[in-house]
């Protein structure tokens, strides 16, 4: 099922003639209400009236994540207070999240990608959708939430927690579609087979995966325990949250909803755009966002861009599954956590040692963080409470700053490996084949 026809298959003379028009829209509203990007243009001697068509898109600056850092907290919202009817956050490196307003055209806007998203998996207005990603800043259960409504289907707002609960709903309501990581998936799965269930005492069909890595191995496992068809979700607060794009029937590639994010691929050495095909860089510009609009904002993830109508029917380019990041965050349980993050924490405890590693693991189906640390000589005890109580210090520090739950290992002093070139602080044990 295609929810919009006229904007998912148009050709692509009338989507450039779309983006063109969209994107000098968006230039003139960042120029005359954002500083930071008039400031970046001003600089670069560009004016609004130097970007006609959405080719010029190469002459615009870059948006990084350090750049909404450094204008947290509302630094480069471009619309006034009054119109901001939303906020939602996401992790970085520092203490301070990145913060971003929604107006309430923005929120309608989310409503639409998300419902394209559930089209396309097949979802109708006679399936019960369950939401399991996280309520609240994170915008992963809001944003399925209200998909999903506009759609017309029944939303349960399950959240995460109490999975057997959960398993109990799934099975008393009808519960056909459910939206989660693919860790969750999985450790949803265990529970059903615990409660000495088997998934023809369920009639879940349809799977909404996305916030973390996974791989087809993990597909092929969920849908066979579980018995659904598991679909890709991909999305990022800093752009709209989920909905950015999203797999068909065909499962070939992910389509991205480019009338309102356009996608492009960079060096990430060199910012030099790259060809269709080539692996690179993903960076998109948000063509429609009134609250927090961003230009070329680099996510990091590493992928290439696939053209060409789809045998869906859809015309939109399509994006590959991510191959890595070309920077240092670890995405554990939906939640992006940087080591630099682990490291601030550590520096500000006079207990320990500037050495330490993360190790990422999976267990039982779910991503586990271990933060092996050593402690200085004047300060590690025989003392078992003394040791206990600076590991739950640590442990409660670190959950303020990351907002999920490490395992801490204290370690005696030069214990953990040294290196003589570019040190080596993260050990990420999850495979993905």
């Amino acid at each position: 099922m295609i929810w919009n026809k006229n904007k998912e298959c148009m050709s692509r003379d009338e989507m450039h003639a779309l983006q063109s028009k969209r994107l000098q829209k968006l230039v003139a509203l960042v120029y005359h209400n954002v500083p930071f990007y008039r400031n970046k243009m001003q600089e670069m001697d560009l004016s609004p009236d130097d970007i006609r068509s959405i080719d010029d898109i190469v002459k615009l600056p870059f948006t990084t994540k350090q750049d909404l850092r450094d204008n947290y907290p509302y630094g480069l919202q471009a619309a006034p207070a009054s119109e901001i009817v939303r906020v939602h956050a996401s992790s970085g490196t520092t203490g301070n999240p990145t913060i971003v307003g929604y107006t309430r055209r923005d929120l309608s806007v989310w409503s639409e990608v998300m419902s394209r998203c559930l089209a396309a998996y097949g979802v109708t207005r006679e399936d019960t959708f369950s939401v399991s990603y996280g309520y609240g800043l994170f915008t992963g259960g809001l944003g399925a939430h209200y998909g999903v409504e506009n759609l017309g289907a029944t939303v349960i707002p399950a959240s995460t927690g109490n999975t057997e609960k959960h398993v109990r709903l799934i099975r008393d309501l009808g519960i056909t579609g459910i939206a989660c990581t693919p860790s969750y998936a999985l450790y949803l799965a265990e529970t059903v087979e615990r409660m000495g269930l088997t998934k023809d005492d369920i009639k879940l069909r349809i799977g909404a995966f996305g916030a973390e890595p996974w791989t087809d191995n993990m597909r092929k496992e969920i849908e066979e325990r579980l018995g659904l068809k598991g679909y890709n979700l991909y999305g990022l607060s800093e752009i709209m949250g989920p909905g950015v794009s999203f797999e068909c029937q065909e499962q070939n590639g992910s389509h991205i909803n480019e009338d309102h994010f356009y996608p492009e691929i960079i060096n990430p050495e060199t910012l030099e755009q790259l060809p269709s095909g080539q692996q690179g860089e993903l960076v998109f510009t948000t063509l429609t966002k009134e609250g927090m609009p961003l230009l070329r904002y680099r996510t990091k993830d590493l992928c290439s861009l696939m053209e060409g109508t789809c045998a869906c029917g859809r015309t939109s380019v399509r994006m590959s599954r991510i191959m890595g990041r070309s920077d240092d965050m670890l995405i554990i349980r939906g939640i992006n956590v940087f080591p630099s993050q682990v490291e601030s924490v550590i520096l500000g405890m006079p207990e320990f040692e500037p050495q330490y590693m993360l190790v990422v693991d999976r267990q039982n189906n779910l991503d586990i963080l271990q933060v092996q640390v050593e402690v200085r000589r004047d300060f590690f005890s025989d003392d078992l409470g003394r040791m206990l109580a600076m590991k739950k210090t640590l442990s409660d520090k670190l959950k303020s700053v990351l907002s999920i739950s490490a395992d801490i290992k204290l370690m005696e002093p030069n214990s953990i490996s040294r290196s003589e070139g570019k040190s080596k602080h993260v050990i990420d044990k999850r495979v993905l084949k």
